[in-house]
């Protein structure tokens, strides 16, 4: 007797369609799962086993193979549990309906229920591309698989649910869900909370706008943390393409809040310094995203940048240049999307105190050095804005004077990033921080002025190819923020000096 059921398969955050064919065959007792399985996928032999058996069907007393196919493909994870149950059920004619239009995923508890797994969401994807009518999915799945349109998503809390319903007794109701934006997002920290610091904002609403990297100098308690965690609430909101993307890569992480259908909030993302390279970059024997690709479409901050390990920090080149982390194992090469804003923070020495107008600095002059010296060069000149933070004095901390909220500063940002979607349609490029060499030429056209000054300060402040491009991109940016087709000289003048701490500290 021989059944072949749907499933879906998942590497990385790469798809693929799965057939679960089960033969049961007369022989000793014995049961063989192939097709490359790793030992979670081995272990379900014990667990579809029990499951069946406690739940009153008859487990086959003969000789079962079970072949996952593609057979060359490696198969990982416990979501197979579920096909296979199903696969045996329909061989052992146990389960007479028919069901060739169903795919299903889940792992299977030892008395049945159908308990959640990672990555739902493009394993839905792909079964609707595929031209798969309807997929059975955990009961906890169901936010993040009913996101996809085109195809029926049932949740299942236990296989008897699965078995009614195939075979027409109890009809599991498609999920569906409305999104509520509000319950999503929730209260976002604002801008109005932060007393001074109006150059620092400005560049943080020029990063916003733009999408630009931006590392932020100061001495302790002048707000750099407390302006980063704000960022959030002036980015522009994402797009569903965009929300379906960064979903993607947290439901295979398993990263996914309980109950959220979509991350609508762009990602803000703070590993401690202490994190290693690969907790970055992501990793694994099965490579999982790292912090780098869970802050896809959002914000990584770096707090206490210096101290990160040199390996953590180099392994920033390729995704800042590239936007994407590439893992290579001996089992495979995986891709994972990293489009992000770096937001970096560092103190202009050990002690913390150098430049403080009141406190003076206990650091000699090698420390200092060597404590600048952890941020290499390349690293450097891959982040547009450097920004010094200085101290707020005690009547600025304690004046009435009320500050701008986030949501007019967001609203300056929107306008501008529509400037650029309009600048960019029917390109990949999304802001003018990810613009190609090309577009910087096409599209950042200077005025007679603007270039002289920009003539004399390539040579004066010794500015690299990337550095001069990415001067021209934050000029663009600034003079979208105010309303102009060309880069005047105060556009260009202003993004030049926001390349003037690595000339001060760094060097």
């Amino acid at each position: 007797m021989f059944a072949k059921i749907k499933s879906e398969g998942l590497y990385g955050m790469n798809t693929f369609d799965v057939t679960v064919e089960a033969d049961i065959s007369s022989g000793l007792p014995r049961f063989d799962v192939v097709g490359l399985p790793d030992a979670a996928v081995k272990e379900s032999r014990e667990r579809v086993r029990a499951s069946m058996k406690n739940c009153g069907f008859t487990f086959p007393v003969s000789r079962i193979t079970v072949n996952i196919a593609p057979a060359d493909v490696k198969k990982e994870g416990s979501f197979y549990d579920l096909p296979i149950l199903i696969a045996l059920l329909r061989a052992s004619s146990q389960l007479k309906a028919n069901a060739d239009d169903y795919a299903f995923i889940g792992e299977l508890s030892l008395d049945g229920e159908i308990r959640a797994v990672n990555g739902v969401l493009p394993m839905v994807i792909q079964a609707k591309e595929s031209g798969v009518g309807a997929v059975f999915v955990p009961f906890d799945n169901a936010d993040e698989g009913s996101v996809v349109s085109g195809i029926d998503v049932l949740p299942a809390r236990h296989i008897s649910e699965v078995v009614a319903h195939l075979e027409g007794e109890r009809l599991i109701a498609p999920a569906f869900q409305e999104l509520n934006e509000e319950s999503v997002l929730g209260e976002m920290l604002d801008f109005a909370d932060v007393k001074g610091q109006a150059k620092v904002k400005r560049a943080l609403e020029i990063a916003a706008a733009g999408g630009h990297n931006c590392i932020m100098v100061g001495t302790p308690g002048t707000g750099k943390s407390m302006m980063a965690k704000r960022l959030g609430s002036i980015l522009p909101q994402m797009t569903f393409d965009e929300q379906i993307e960064t979903t993607k890569i947290y439901s295979v992480a398993g990263e996914l809040p309980s109950g959220a259908r979509l991350i609508a909030r762009r990602p803000f993302r703070s590993p401690h310094h202490t994190v290693s390279a690969q907790g970055l970059t992501g990793g694994g024997s099965s490579p999982k995203p790292g912090e780098i690709s869970l802050a896809h479409n959002g914000v990584l901050f770096l707090d206490e940048f210096p101290e990160f390990d040199r390996r953590a920090k180099e392994s920033l080149r390729q995704p800042l240049e590239d936007g994407v982390v590439t893992i290579t194992r001996a089992s495979g090469t995986i891709t994972y999307p990293s489009d992000i804003m770096l937001v970096a923070a560092m103190n202009p020495c050990p002690c913390g105190y150098a430049g403080h107008p009141t406190i003076e600095c206990k650091c000699t002059e090698a420390a200092r050095k060597r404590y600048n010296d952890k941020i290499s060069g390349p690293i450097l000149d891959r982040i547009d804005i450097h920004i010094e933070v200085g101290a707020v004095n005690y009547e600025m901390l304690r004046g009435d004077r009320e500050e701008e909220p986030s949501a007019v500063i967001r609203a300056r940002v929107n306008r501008a990033r529509e400037v650029q979607n309009q600048r960019f349609k029917g390109t990949s490029v999304k802001c003018n921080a990810k613009m190609t060499p090309k577009m910087t030429r096409q599209f950042c056209i200077l005025s007679d002025d603007a270039d002289e000054l920009l003539n004399a300060s390539f040579d004066a402040l010794g500015l690299s190819p990337r550095a001069h491009d990415k001067i021209l991109r934050m000029a663009r940016t600034i003079a979208d923020l105010a309303g102009s087709e060309m880069i005047e000289l105060e556009h260009i003048a202003e993004a030049i000096q926001y390349r003037s701490l690595d000339r001060k500290y760094i060097l």
